[in-house]
């Protein structure tokens, strides 16, 4: 049976909402500032017209820690530049580890290497404070940039709150990154110190990183130490490193954990965008803006002390950040490193049923695999402790909501969240109060003044537009690294609307608040004046049975003759015949509008996706304008780089030619 987007399909009951953290804080509000919200909709309202409050409410609620008051919430209500909480210091890490809890479990971990392991607290705090100690001991202090290319393990989290303990500067990046895609990111910034393993495991197979760690280090003039994780091999050849020291040889120093108090916009992290043209852009976010958004988004989502908190990501993800922030409200983490659908696409739902897992995130990729290959969780893993199954990275169809509530669990709360590295935090989510209608995200982000903005700067409400944020927010980007006079900066967010903050996605706003993503603004899809996100149309071709994904590609507007290609990929050992195409395009024609019929379909192999499975619109559109694929995409960056290569040749193909005249 088909669902159709915005169709209901599940409510929360009201144990459920009474039992929630958002409700708990809707009393509180009532109790200590007299102010009562009754709806969801109510409460982000005051949340955005009365910001400054807002925000002071969440740092009381959560009892952040400061070692001197601040003077003001918020000294100017400006885009870019915001100052907040100004005079107040603090430290991002302590208020993690202050909710040790002796033999309570920190971190659940699992790999293709290793088997399910716990890390209590007591002993994440132990192990943090020897690396400080370590850091510090060879000259690493506040402001040094402390790098690591390190997998999704317990150690790189240990690193991490050691780092930021002693007030230096983290940055990492996944194993999986090529040579050339590290170094676009860490030679910008000079790191200090790399942390880093000698390889890891996917999908069964060995990938030794020794060759690779080599060339980074040979490249990378400023670092003075790195420090080896043995992961792929218990005794790894490092001799070719000569600053190199061992993991084992400092991880038991016996040190007390301090931590350096920084001012509320002290840097905290430097992530980075996708990095599909030019360098990637190093965005800096500060220590106390991080901790209040995520204090805000853990909020939102209904993540506690009583939670079992995982989410499939890489450290090259900012989903790891949000992994870790996940912590600050006590919750126990579960980490994985390896391939979901090795040995098979049951090995996440294994790991949720041996953790007892509460809060399952994945991505919509992970979803649309499961679906594909027909695998229904919830008949053979126990999945009783499961409350909350989120999502993150691409828009998900009606029927993934669908499959959710038929095959993983039917009283299951369905939380999508769309916010992105820029911010590292939530822009839209789910929230506790709110029921699920396909294919639509719950709700606005408190604290979050987000609209969508038709062309000419004016919010609309069941159209698409712009997604915009029109007040500052806390973890906006302090600046970019190396971006004098915020030249980067500006242009990045600021240039499209003047004062207000583009992120650059496709946003409807539906009539009860509910929010769906249409993809990348940049990758819009207009054609003959209709305009519509590129998620429109896949919802409809991978709804064919024959059809398993899919890519469009619209240069309306910037050849001389528009023209909208669909790529496909066919199961198992279907042909594109002419039936096929009236098919697809009858589907089309059905669900988006006749307009949006491609002009022509071609059979691929495979879409190019990135390492975090983001379909790569944007860098196949610049390759079939031309543009080199060096210019155009980051290979390092991809998970199937091979696959790009097919766009290179069809862009010299004299079917795009034809086109292009």
């Amino acid at each position: 049976m088909t669902v159709k987007e915005g169709e209901l399909l599940w409510s929360p009951s009201n144990k459920e909402i009474e039992g929630a953290a958002i409700t708990d804080y809707k009393k509180w509000l009532r109790m200590n500032k007299n102010i009562t919200l009754k709806t969801y909709e109510d409460l982000w309202k005051w949340s955005v017209d009365n910001m400054e409050e807002f925000w002071e409410t969440i740092w009381d609620y959560y009892q952040v820690k400061s070692y001197t008051p601040y003077e003001s919430v918020l000294k100017k209500e400006i885009m870019p530049g915001a100052n907040w909480f100004s005079g107040s210091t603090l430290n991002y890490a302590e208020h993690i580890l202050r909710n040790v809890k002796k033999d309570k479990t920190a971190i659940f971990y699992t790999s293709e290497n290793q088997p399910l392991s716990e890390l209590s607290w007591t002993e994440l705090l132990d192990k943090t404070a020897s690396i400080a100690a370590y850091l510090k001991s060879i000259g690493v202090k506040k402001g040094d940039r402390v790098v690591a290319y390190m997998p999704n393990i317990p150690e790189t989290i240990i690193a991490f709150l050691a780092t930021v303990s002693i007030g230096a500067i983290w940055s990492s990046c996944a194993p999986e990154f090529g040579v050339g895609s590290t170094l676009g990111r860490f030679k910008q910034i000079e790191p200090k110190v790399l942390f880093t393993v000698d390889g890891y495991r996917y999908n069964g197979k060995p990938f030794n990183r020794i060759e690779t760690v080599s060339k980074l280090v040979e490249n990378l003039p400023s670092v003075e130490k790195v420090v080896v994780v043995p992961y792929l091999n218990q005794d790894p050849d490092m001799s070719g490193i000569e600053q190199r020291t061992f993991w084992k040889e400092i991880i038991g120093l016996p040190a007390k954990l301090t931590f350096e108090r920084v001012p509320f916009d002290h840097p905290l992290w430097i992530l980075y965008s996708s990095g599909t043209t030019g360098l990637p852009k190093p965005i800096v976010h500060g220590h106390g803006g991080i901790l209040l958004s995520l204090l805000s988004v853990n909020l939102q989502s209904n993540i506690t002390s009583n939670d079992r908190f995982f989410w499939y990501t890489t450290t090259g993800w900012v989903m790891w950040n949000s992994v870790v922030g996940a912590m600050v409200t006590g919750a126990s983490v579960v980490l994985y490193d390896g391939s979901p659908s090795y040995p098979d696409h049951g090995v996440l739902f294994r790991l949720a049923e041996k953790t007892k897992m509460t809060i399952f995130g994945t991505s919509p990729s992970h979803i649309l695999n499961c679906m594909k290959v027909g695998i229904k969780p919830g008949e053979t893993y126990d999945l009783s402790n499961l409350n909350t199954f989120a999502y993150t990275g691409a828009p998900l169809s009606p029927e993934g909501f669908k499959w959710v509530y038929d095959y993983v669990k039917k009283r299951v709360r369905i939380a999508p969240i769309s916010g992105g590295t820029d911010i590292a935090a939530g822009i839209v989510a789910g929230n506790s109060l709110s029921p699920i209608h396909a294919g639509e995200i719950p709700s606005r982000c408190l604290g979050v003044s987000v609209y969508s903005y038709d062309d000419n700067g004016k919010p609309v409400t069941g159209e698409i537009g712009e997604m915009v944020i029109t007040k500052p927010f806390p973890s906006m980007p302090l600046y970019f690294w190396n971006d004098p006079d915020d030249k980067r900066y500006k242009e990045s967010y600021f240039d499209y609307f003047p004062g207000v903050w583009r992120h650059g996605d496709l946003l409807k706003i539906t009539e009860r608040g509910s929010a769906v993503i249409y993809g990348r603004s940049d990758a819009t899809i207009n054609r003959m004046g209709v305009r519509s996100g590129s998620s429109e149309i896949y919802n409809a071709v991978e709804s064919v049975p024959e059809v398993l994904d899919s890519l469009v590609v619209d240069l309306s507007g910037y050849l001389h003759q528009a023209y909208m290609p669909l790529f496909v990929v066919l199961s198992g050992e279907v042909d594109l015949t002419d039936k096929l195409k009236k098919k697809i395009n009858m589907k089309i024609k059905e669900e988006v509008s006749p307009r949006h019929i491609p002009d022509d379909i071609f059979a691929i192999k495979e879409v190019p996706r990135t390492l975090t499975g983001k379909k790569m619109e944007i860098p196949v559109r610049k390759i079939l304008l031309g543009i080199s694929v060096e210019k155009a995409a980051s290979v390092d960056a991809m998970s199937n780089p091979d696959s790009i290569n097919y766009f290179v040749r069809f862009a010299q193909s004299d079917k795009l030619r034809s086109n292009n005249s």
